[in-house]
């Protein structure tokens, strides 16, 4: 019984986990809001960039490729990297 409950814990955790994969995304940004630590794309899509990711080299016009999770309703982005 105890190696039952093991397994079901266990799979449990592991599609817990699997939704928290990341996404990506991919746009030319229309507004950046250093204060909140968003980006506007041109798209109208909103993402917030996580503490801790320099965004710095995101600026209007530029285009960014980002990866994300949904946090709350937001798009929280885990890693952006400027386009070339």
């Amino acid at each position: 019984m105890k190696k039952w409950i093991g397994l079901v814990m266990a799979l449990a955790l592991i599609f817990t986990v699997a939704g928290a994969w990341a996404e990506e995304i991919q746009g030319k940004v229309r507004t950046v809001n250093p204060a909140d630590r968003s980006i506007i794309l041109e798209d109208g899509t909103q993402v917030w960039v996580a503490e801790g990711v320099p965004m710095d080299n995101v600026k209007e016009g530029t285009t960014v490729k980002a990866s994300y999770e949904e946090r709350d309703g937001k798009k929280i982005a885990t890693s952006v990297q400027v386009m070339q």
